[in-house]
Parts: structure tokens; C-alpha cells; sequence
């Protein structure tokens, strides 16, 4: 049986990224600090001979350098997690992603491992070039502005990947993720879709950013994990930088009033400005998130299935009684 380590496995993503290679017949090693992550998101498969589950970090570069060495595979997913993150512990949230990174790439290349980094749509910042392409120019913003220490920072990992297989042909996949949602995740960390799911039905209200005409493209977390294991299990995405997303777009209004509906259709939209979600500045929105998938498609014929409908009534499921 082949064997794959995923750090931040007990978090959203990599849980369900585990339950996926646990079925497909992997022995799955997970390390996650539980910052984020919590036990509970394994309890379908916490039980299986399949699974080992260690509590500790990346950055803990003796349990690390083990972990590596036993494992076939290395999905690295253990990062900052969320907007409100990001915002609130600026130094944290750089030495999560810059440090934990290095650790990985520098055992995976010492023991010849295949690498799956995950990356962000974030690393694309201002850029109006949509849908965004993977060999497109990054548009950062200022320094002054905290959102884009975690762009940056993942912008960092993904040059730091692509030297190690340039410099010393690691095999290692950058993917760069767009708008994950499903079950389990959290709304304390500023995802939108469950936010907005939770807080109309416990609050009756549903708060928007700003004019709300700002859009995103929402892809279910079981067609995210399904494209990580064909990219990882795909010598034809080595070295590649490949983004993985949903080309269905909605602005944040239109998906209040969608999850209004879908909710019972009484609870009230309402306008919150930026300074009053992230008091003290540092913040800056993007108009659009649209991803090219193209190539994903051509490298491993991987297309999204889930509708936005569909990705709704799965997080409605998880907060009904």
C-alpha cells in the first residue's frame, strides 16, 4: 500500500483529502497542530488501521523529517487559514506558510518525495486579466496592506517549489485553490458560505461586504480533493503551477439573497462596510475571482461537478438540526 502524508490534514481541506486516500486503499499519515484543525473532522475514519494521526507542526523538523521518510506521497495543506487570520496575526500567519514550506520541500528533496503544495487564488492580488491563467502577471498592493503578506508569503512557497525542481528536479505540484466550501468548514475564519449560512439561520441575518457586487467562483471541497490526488498521482504536473477552481461566478449579493432563499427566505441582507468588519484599515478587496481551468483539464481531465446549488444545501446540511 502506498502511503501519503498530508500536514494539516485534521483541517477542512485535508480531511476531506484524507477520507478520499483512505478509500483509495492509502495508508495515510496526518500532522496537524489543531490551530485550525480539529479530530473531529476525522471521526469517519479515526478509527481505521489506515490512519495514523500525529498532533504536532511542520516546523517540528525531527517529527517531520520521519514522517517524510515513511511516506510516498507529501500533500502539504498545513497554512494560515482565512481572511480574519490574516488580518489579526500578520506575523503568525507569514511563519506558518514561509517556515512549515521550507521544512517540507527541504525533507521531500532529501528523500526524493513527490510534493503537492497548496496554493491560493490570493497570489493573483489585482490583476483585472480574467479568467486568471496561471503564467499571468501578479498584481500585489502595498506592504502598508496586510492582505497581501499572505499572498505574498504563498507567492514565496510557490518560487521556493518551483527552484527545488528546477535546482534539483524534485518532483513537486503547486496547486492554487479557489474558493474551497463544503462541510466542516469553519465561519470563524471569514468563509464566506458558511458565514453567511450560519448567521442566517442562528441570527436571522445575512451581512454583505461592502456593495456586495464584488464576485467569486465556489467549488465543492469533494471535486478539490479528487483534483489533488490525480495531480499527485500525475508525473505530467510535475513542476506545473495549476489552478483549481469553479468557473461558475455569483457576486457576494446575489449569493446572500441565493442563501436567503435556501434558508427559509426571511432572514435580512445587510450592508457592512470594510472598516467596520476590519476596524484600523489594512484591508483591500478584489472585484473578481475567476479561475482558467484549462489546465487542469488537459493535465489530468479534471473538471469541477458540484453545482453552487448543490455546495449551499451541503453547508445548510451540516448547521440543520
Amino acid at each position: 500500500m502506498r502511503t501519503a502524508l498530508i500536514t494539516g490534514g485534521a483541517g477542512f481541506v485535508g480531511s476531506h483529502l484524507a477520507e478520499r486516500l483512505v478509500s483509495n486503499g492509502y495508508n495515510v499519515t496526518v500532522l496537524d497542530d489543531l490551530t485550525t484543525g480539529s479530530v473531529k473532522n476525522l471521526e469517519n475514519i479515526l478509527n481505521n488501521k489506515n490512519l495514523k494521526l500525529y498532533i504536532g507542526r511542520a516546523q517540528d523538523e525531527d517529527l517531520l523529517n520521519r514522517l517524510v521518510s515513511e511516506s510516498d506521497h507529501v500533500y502539504h495543506l498545513a497554512s494560515s487559514v482565512g481572511v480574519k487570520m490574516i488580518m489579526d496575526e500578520p506575523i503568525r500567519t507569514i511563519h506558518n506558510i514561509i517556515d512549515s514550506t521550507a521544512s517540507v520541500l527541504k525533507f521531500a528533496s532529501r528523500y526524493r518525495k513527490k510534493v503537492l503544495i497548496t496554493s491560493t487564488s490570493e497570489v493573483y492580488g489585482k490583476s483585472k486579466d480574467i479568467p486568471f491563467n496561471e503564467g499571468g502577471d501578479r498584481i500585489e498592493g502595498a506592504t502598508t496592506i496586510h492582505r497581501w503578506a499572505y499572498a505574498s508569503a504563498k507567492a514565496l512557497d510557490e518560487f521556493l517549489a518551483l527552484a527545488y525542481f528546477k535546482t534539483q528536479a524534485l518532483p513537486v505540484t503547486v496547486v492554487r485553490l479557489f474558493n474551497t466550501v463544503g462541510p466542516r468548514q469553519l465561519s470563524q475564519y471569514g468563509m464566506v458560505i458558511p458565514k453567511m449560512v450560519r448567521s442566517a439561520i442562528d441570527h436571522g441575518v445575512i451581512s454583505v461586504h461592502g456593495d456586495g457586487k464584488q464576485s467569486r467562483c465556489f467549488c465543492h471541497v469533494a471535486d478539490v480533493v479528487q483534483a489533488l490526488q490525480l495531480l499527485m498521482e500525475s508525473d505530467r504536473a510535475n513542476g506545473e503551477v495549476v489552478n483549481v477552481g469553479s468557473r461558475e461566478e455569483i457576486c457576494i449579493l446575489d449569493l446572500a439573497n441565493l442563501i436567503k432563499e435556501k434558508t427559509g427566505g426571511t432572514a435580512t441582507v445587510r450592508f457592512v462596510s470594510y472598516e467596520e468588519v476590519f476596524p484600523g484599515g489594512g484591508f483591500e478587496d478584489m472585484n473578481r475571482r475567476v479561475p482558467d481551468i484549462s489546465k487542469v483539464s488537459r493535465l489530468v481531465g479534471w473538471e469541477p461537478k458540484h453545482t453552487l446549488n448543490e455546495i449551499i444545501t451541503d453547508v445548510i446540511g451540516q448547521r440543520s438540526p
